[in-house]
């Protein structure tokens, strides 16, 4: 399963498919505060992404690849790192 869920953290791992949204939300939801590994997706759908965007959880790390990494730094409003 690509959304490993605790309970502080949601760690992400390689592609994050609309399937997983509604968990991700309920997650969310249920875990105020709690925060989002992201050091090894892949690719991320856009549902999964409006629950970022609508939750704003912490980000506790960014994808490893650096194209995905720029790309949700934008779309969240995040400054991007340095390369």
């Amino acid at each position: 399963m690509p959304l490993a869920l605790a309970d502080t953290l949601a760690a992400v791992t390689d592609a994050l498919t609309v399937e997983e949204a509604e968990a991700l939300l309920a997650w969310l939801l249920d875990h105020p505060g709690g925060g989002v590994d992201l050091a090894r997706c892949t690719h991320l759908h856009a549902a999964n992404l409006q629950v970022l965007m609508a939750a704003r959880p912490p980000i506790a790390a960014w994808p490893d690849a650096p194209d995905l990494r720029a790309w949700l730094q934008a779309a969240l409003g995040t400054p991007m790192e340095p390369s």
